[in-house]
């Protein structure tokens, strides 16, 4: 069997070696050989090009096969000081509540942001060398912010303070977008690659964080081998410098090596855009059959809107990815369905909305998940739109990023309002 395997490979390679050679000069015809089998066109090219080497395209694709991979940049000593500042300053804000003695329920629901996000703006505003004058929103953003989740009343049932803390972070978020572009809020195009890098930001952090979660079951394992239990003092004084310094840690490896994830957000939301369609075209189809009243199911809503800032991420980093192929109409064709149905399942969401609000009246949550679905649903009407005149043959992709990047900055007003307008709004309640 073994004889037979091996014969039946040589007549393969044999077959190759012959093609590659008969084709050394039809590039089109070589680029597909590579394409069938990439493995075994290199296995082969490289045993042959020592007797083609004189031959200016198997040169070519000598060098291309076989030129050495890149090493992880760690960038230059005074960026690696810089984030390590970095890192030292948010493990510190981290360990406050321990330093002065101060309630953690308080302290970090209203705090997790600044943990983070003023060192991703710091960073971002070196790395663009802004000016003081482009510095001042971010400064004074922050602090004003600082100030003011924290001067909120003590109240854990107030719906609107809850609010303020839970769209904060959104907010900080949208600070370091303004950094990360330079200032330059109208630049469609800075804004895009905003939100490309947060989609290799995730990618990052979340393979960081699985490997800290295994170091640390492996450490607390180990040291219970010989009676030890370490777990209060790892979290008190490991994991807490250790959870602040992977989202840094994340960001300056992207921004150094975006060889290193920059392919796999926008694959992943390729695979998962038919998934996702498919289960919306379920889910809406299960939400007729069953009869299901969302009119009185607030835990809907609630679910219903993360769902909403997923499917726009799909959507998003799919169209980022879009190339000139074969295959484009058929992924554009399950964006402008998965943005469809979106759209309806949003409307169901906004109708029970209001619902609510006629009859049971005006709250904080309430008028926080109308205004963030309108917002969405608008954004997702005009989306729709782009990628059927994109289809029809009549737009271009660009035009669909261009509505994405638009809605950026209206988010963030939006998370802005929510933070610093409704607890004042709502009196406190």
């Amino acid at each position: 069997m073994a004889a037979i395997t091996e014969t039946h490979l040589g007549d393969e390679f044999g077959n190759l070696k012959v093609e590659i050679i008969q084709n050394i000069d039809n590039p089109k015809q070589l680029e597909k050989l590579y394409r069938k089998n990439k493995t075994d066109f290199q296995r082969v090219f490289n045993t042959i090009y020592p007797e083609i080497k004189d031959n200016s395209t198997a040169q070519i694709w000598n060098e291309r096969l076989n030129y050495p991979q890149e090493e992880i940049f760690w960038g230059h000593k005074n960026d690696l000081i810089f984030v390590g500042v970095m890192i030292f300053v948010a493990g510190l804000i981290a360990q406050i509540p321990q330093f002065f003695n101060i309630d953690e329920d308080f302290f970090f629901p209203r705090n997790i942001g600044f943990i983070v996000f003023p060192m991703l703006t710091a960073y971002f505003a070196y790395k663009q060398n802004l000016g003081i004058s482009k510095l001042l929103f971010p400064i004074i953003a922050i602090l004003l912010s600082v100030f003011y989740i924290n001067f909120l009343p003590d109240n854990d049932k107030s719906d609107s303070i809850i609010l303020a803390c839970i769209h904060l972070p959104i907010f900080l978020w949208t600070v370091v977008g303004y950094t990360f572009v330079g200032g330059n809020v109208n630049d469609s195009q800075k804004k895009i690659d905003f939100l490309r890098f947060n989609g290799d930001f995730v990618v990052m952090t979340a393979v960081m964080v699985l490997s800290g979660i295994l170091f640390t079951g492996i450490t607390i394992g180990l040291f219970e081998l010989i009676g030890l239990k370490i777990e209060d003092f790892f979290a008190q004084h490991i994991a807490v410098w250790g959870a602040p310094a992977i989202p840094i840690l994340a960001t300056y490896l992207v921004r150094n090596n975006p060889q290193l994830v920059n392919k796999i957000s926008p694959v992943i939301a390729r695979i998962f855009t038919p998934i996702v369609f498919a289960m919306l075209l379920i889910f809406l189809s299960a939400i007729i059959y069953t009869g299901k009243n969302i009119y009185n199911d607030r835990n809907f809503l609630i679910i219903f809107n993360a769902l909403l800032i997923g499917v726009m991420a799909i959507i998003l980093f799919s169209v980022t990815a879009a190339t000139k192929n074969a295959n484009e109409k058929w992924n554009l064709l399950f964006l402008f369905g998965l943005s469809a149905l979106t759209i309806i399942l949003n409307g169901f969401a906004l109708s029970a909305i209001a619902f609510r609000l006629v009859e049971f009246g005006i709250t904080p949550n309430r008028i926080a998940v109308l205004g963030a679905n309108l917002l969405i649903f608008i954004n997702l009407i005009l989306v729709a739109h782009k990628l059927f005149l994109i289809l029809r043959g009549k737009s271009e992709v660009q035009k669909v990023e261009n509505i994405i990047a638009l809605f950026i900055p209206i988010y963030g007003i939006w998370t802005a309002l929510v933070t610093f307008l409704f607890p004042l709004l709502f009196n406190f309640k």
